[in-house]
């Protein structure tokens, strides 16, 4: 009985300690708000002294302007909607449903709160000497603090389970110092007052706090044990599955090592062959010789524009840009790392993707071929037509999916991504040519730069070992469980 009574006494203990500092952040915010719509002059004064002592110690320091900058982004809705967006799929496919619900509903508290009280306040943004950063609409709560403290705070209990106490110590420091740091980087960009990252903070605290307990109730409901969130994570049974991957074996050491010597051989010889056909096609006629149609196709294509086409050639275009190949390799990883269980798959995407650019951007360097000589529709490109960027991408990261896709589903669906593989380049490859932006033989070439890496990448990084049986890497979950995961 008496261990009982310790037990509850501890509990009771720990959540009047949360509703204390949740309660305390609440009223911080509350006051600070009205102090705010007060325009009390103190805090006006001391905000306004801040921010002007701050502007004069970073303005004209490029550097220091530059790394508060990339600072700052890890902090915007973009990097933190990713964040969400990654570990959420992660989530669903280990099948922990309500961790991703809460890690969703926690993540969307913030855009829903920011914009909100943004407009309820009305405060303006800090008016300095010398502007290094602009925002845009209003300056209390900063979003960017808002965001990161919610964000960060809830992929930690999500993830926390999964760590040791001296790994959940570390990733709580190093969370608690990006918050801080990306607080005061808002500050020294003159995009925000004091008083309007501690609001954010404060803010921030109280949702946290709201949607831990309304998990904790969730999990009380179903009959499972209370649990210290801040020292166990949300689910302390989901810690197996919350773990990225298997323990690798000792011949990965040795498979390394020869699969970075042979990656560098290929990556080498392909480049000699982009620069062996790139280089006389940019001398040839300057670039615009008609080989293969590299005159005749762009002229036919740029005389037969249509509206309709335009449109249709633009979401072509960009379905093969950085950014969408960067979104789709992320959810991919994530799915991969997430159904597998193994490293190599996730290794392979990288390798696959950074090679195809560090590829593309030397021997679009070396080779320098012009644009086709005529109306481009995506604007002036500072890269070479030769190879297609686009297209190169395209081709090598739908493939990746489908290598690591197609022998791990038995269900009729895997052949999509067969399918995915052939049309995405064919789409971009004619958008690219269509919009004028590259010769035909620009397109070859990327099928060429696609085909040599891709082969390089399956031949030396082995990417689905674990169904060969071999013992060159631990065996996965199997085909059938990855399938039913996936489906």
């Amino acid at each position: 009985m008496t261990t009982v009574a310790s037990a509850r006494s501890r509990t009771s203990g720990r959540n009047l300690s949360r509703v204390a500092l949740a309660g305390g952040a609440a009223l911080v915010f509350a006051v600070l708000v009205l102090l705010v719509r007060m325009r009390w002059l103190p805090l006006d004064s001391v905000d306004q002294g801040l921010a002007n002592a701050l502007n004069d110690a970073v303005a004209g320091r490029r550097p220091l302007v530059r790394a508060l900058r990339f600072v700052t982004n890890l902090g915007s809705h973009a990097v933190l909607g990713w964040l969400v967006a990654i570990a959420s799929v992660l989530l669903v496919v280990r099948r922990r449903y309500p961790l991703a619900a809460y890690l969703i509903v926690t993540g969307a508290g913030a855009l829903i709160l920011d914009p909100v009280l943004k407009r309820a306040v009305g405060r303006l943004r800090p008016v300095v000497e010398h502007p290094v950063a602009h925002g845009g609409g209003d300056s209390f709560p900063s979003g960017h603090a808002l965001g990161s403290i919610i964000v960060y705070g809830a992929l930690l209990l999500v993830f926390s389970s999964a760590m040791s106490t001296r790994g959940r110590r570390v990733a709580a420091g190093v969370v608690a110092a990006l918050v801080a740091l990306i607080g005061f980087s808002r500050l020294a960009l003159g995009v925000h007052f004091l008083s309007d990252v501690i609001g954010a903070w404060c803010l921030g605290v109280v949702w946290l706090g709201v949607t831990t307990y309304a998990f904790e109730l969730h999990r009380h409901r179903l009959g499972r044990r209370a649990t210290r969130p801040l020292a166990e994570g949300l689910e302390p049974e989901a810690a197996a599955d919350l773990k990225p991957a298997g323990p690798a074996v000792a011949a990965e050491v040795v498979r390394t090592r020869v699969a970075i010597a042979g990656s560098a051989v290929a990556w080498v010889l392909v480049f000699g062959v982009l620069c062996a056909i790139g280089i006389p096609l940019a001398r040839y006629h300057h670039g615009n010789g008609d080989v293969l149609g590299d005159r005749t196709i762009p002229h036919w294509l740029a005389a037969h524009r249509t509206p309709a086409l335009n449109h249709l050639s633009y979401l072509g275009s960009q379905a093969g840009n950085t950014h969408m190949i960067l979104a789709v390799g992320l959810v991919a990883g994530a799915v991969a790392l997430a159904a597998i269980r193994q490293w190599r798959p996730v290794i392979f995407l990288l390798a696959t993707m950074f090679g195809e650019l560090s590829l593309f951007l030397t021997a679009a360097a070396f080779v320098g071929r012009a644009r086709p000589d005529v109306p481009h529709l995506d604007g002036r490109l500072p890269t070479s037509s030769f190879p297609s960027g686009h297209v190169a991408a395209t081709i090598l990261l739908y493939a990746a999916i489908a290598v690591l896709a197609v022998p791990r589903i038995r269900a009729w669906w895997r052949w999509l991504f067969v399918v995915a593989a052939g049309l995405m380049p064919l789409w971009v490859a004619a958008a690219r040519m269509y919009r004028g932006m590259h010769h035909p033989t620009d397109v070859l070439g990327s099928l060429i730069l696609a085909a040599g890496w891709l082969a390089t990448m399956v031949y030396f990084v082995r990417p689905n070992c674990d169904l060969d049986g071999d013992g060159a890497c631990p065996p996965a979950d199997g085909p059938a469980k990855v399938a039913a995961r996936v489906g």
